[in-house]
């Protein structure tokens, strides 16, 4: 059902004056039309950045594939608008739309957010508001889209809690046809929309209702718990889990997109969470439990997914995927059924252990790129105290191997601001990213290329380190510029995250239910694509911030007991709470016990 009265206007007025009009006409190979006319529900994916950035999410296209493969849904994606598209929308008054019928976004059943990063927030707003759709929950009526948020930024939901209907946690395959069913349904019983939030909110465990909780603050007007205002409300919102992981079909035929994207290659995920314990990893811990797909189920999704797009390159998707139980078996069988067609295999996630040692001689089919590593921490002290359970001479050993395999190009990552970090901790990355280079001269006569990116690190909700304090502007920025200077090799590119970005993360994925008042008024001030160093206007939210009542100060840079309550704690993780608090104590005493 193609409203062809709005595309032609949008074709006509608006792509000639756009950058990378092919991000907004819709047509991909892979995309699925249905008549919304003969299904019984209709949902748009909406991804609050770019398409070129959202278009290279992995779990985008696969909660596309799940909802089309139900005849009774019709499932369609939006992105956020680049700010030259946002203005021609609103200078020829016309709505915000779904890429494959055109359908404005105010007239889907549900309308469905992916947060995955908190500078991504007033992009949320942008959408909303060219949608025609009110940016307060509380003022939408019932002939509204329901409009849920899912991914990491819900583990928190408190500073977006009154711009969204629900919040949906924990994986989304079963939980998100399951929201988007009961909705239609109690639509089709008839009642007011307050009364069909709350049995949504009553009957999904792993749904959350902000409208039925009221938010606590401390005598420091510190935020705190959040209670519920009902008794027939759940306490606490329990992760949704899909159990089998193996049984789950993949997307197979992606969309491909029209444009360049970030990430241009089949993805497939090979198994979900993480064995690791890193005290700052929230993917660690809210990814639980860890589960794996089948070596030929792998494979036969690859080889389907190439023949449906026709990409050359296969990338292997997890947290860790070195740690994958038959990583060697799996890139055998990859190797042996691609080799021929000229289609490379990437690992872009992988632990540094002993079976990495090995890793380097599987890793690529004829392409020897690069190898992209996360060492956290460049001393095996340090990574003992953060929880990153590897050692300097895996990673050198592994990285020799590779280098006598071809490659030429090592990626790091590190992170400054750790809790109990040293002078020593900053000397070694720059040791760590000089030695790597050196060891690719030795192999090959030729240093290595070394790209060592160091961001600063945010104690996320949900993990051990959540009781931490985060660093001031002034530390980090001082131990960039001893980064810098430390360095010699011109072999090796030093690449530090943003301060004035990192702290707005920090103030955003921590804050509670009062920081929504500051995105909006950021928003209404200005501020879009945040999550572009170049789009970031830092004193525009600081002080919003401040005129919204919020003390940074108290949110970022004071630590917590270990008894403090979160604005967060409603929403559980499978190891719980304990498990956080036990972590928690392990590093503060292998901190002060070196």
């Amino acid at each position: 059902m193609l409203n062809q009265s709005l595309k032609d206007r949008v074709i006509k007025h608006l792509l000639p004056r756009v950058q990378t009009p092919g991000q907004y006409i819709g047509g991909e190979l892979g995309t699925i039309v249905k008549d919304h006319r003969s299904v019984r529900g209709t949902l748009c994916l909406a991804f609050p950045d770019t398409y070129s950035i959202g278009m290279s999410h992995h779990g985008l296209q696969v909660l596309y594939a799940v909802m089309n493969r139900r005849d009774d849904w019709a499932c369609e994606r939006v992105f956020c608008p680049m700010v030259d598209m946002e203005q021609l929308l609103r200078e020829h008054q016309l709505p915000l739309y779904s890429l494959e019928t055109f359908t404005p976004l105010a007239e889907f059943d549900v309308l469905g957010f992916t947060l995955q990063y908190e500078l991504c927030y007033t992009n949320v707003l942008t959408m909303l508001d060219l949608a025609g759709i009110p940016l307060s929950a509380e003022e939408r009526a019932l002939e509204h889209p329901l409009v849920i948020a899912g991914g990491p930024g819900a583990v928190n939901p408190e500073p977006t809690a009154r711009f969204f209907d629900l919040f949906v946690i924990g994986d989304g395959e079963e939980s998100l046809p399951q929201v988007c069913e009961q909705w239609v349904e109690l639509k089709r019983l008839g009642g007011d929309r307050e009364t069909m939030l709350r049995e949504m909110a009553v009957r999904l465990s792993y749904v959350y209702a902000p409208r039925f909780y009221r938010p606590q603050y401390d005598a420091d007007g510190r935020p705190t718990a959040v209670q519920p205002t009902r008794s027939d409300v759940p306490e606490t919102i329990e992760p949704a889990v899909v159990a089998d992981l193996d049984a789950t079909p993949l997307p197979c035929s992606p969309v491909v997109p029209y444009v360049e994207c970030v990430q241009d290659r089949i993805a497939v995920e090979i198994m979900r969470g993480c064995p690791g314990r890193c005290r700052f990893c929230q993917s660690t811990t809210i990814k639980r439990p860890l589960r794996f797909r089948q070596v030929e189920t792998i494979v036969r999704a690859a080889v389907e997914s190439y023949r449906n797009t026709g990409y050359n390159e296969v990338s292997l998707l997890s947290l860790s995927t070195s740690d994958y139980p038959q990583f060697d078996q799996l890139l055998r069988r990859l190797h042996e059924t691609f080799r021929s067609l000229g289609v490379n295999i990437s690992v872009p996630s992988l632990r540094v252990n002993e079976q990495w040692r090995t890793a380097a001689d599987l890793l690529s089919t004829y392409r020897r790129s690069g190898l992209t590593l996360a060492p956290e921490a460049a001393r095996d002290d340090m990574r003992r105290q953060i929880g990153k359970r590897i050692s300097n001479d895996d990673l050198y050993a592994g990285c020799r191997r590779a280098f006598e395999n071809g490659f030429s190009r090592v990626k790091l990552y590190f992170m400054c601001g750790l809790p109990g970090e040293r002078t020593v901790d900053l000397d070694g990355i720059i040791e760590m990213s000089e030695t790597i280079s050196r060891l690719g001269k030795q192999v090959s006569g030729r240093p290595a290329t070394v790209v060592a990116n160091v961001s600063n690190f945010v104690p996320k909700p949900q993990t051990p380190y959540q009781f931490n304090a985060m660093q001031h502007r002034e530390y980090f920025r001082q131990a960039h510029e001893y980064l810098h200077r430390r360095k010699r090799l011109r072999s090796v590119q030093l690449k530090c995250h943003d301060v004035e970005s990192s702290l707005l993360e920090g103030m955003l994925c921590r804050g509670g239910r009062r920081t929504g008042k500051a995105i909006e008024l950021a928003w209404r001030r200005g501020a879009r694509f945040d999550a572009w160093n170049e789009k970031l206007r830092p004193d525009l939210w600081w002080q919003a911030l401040v005129e919204s009542g919020i003390n940074v100060e108290q949110t970022i840079h004071r630590p917590y007991p270990i008894d403090a309550r979160f604005p967060w704690d409603h929403i559980t993780i499978r190891q719980g709470r304990a498990y956080l608090e036990r972590e928690q104590v392990e590093s503060a005493t292998q901190l002060a016990c070196p």
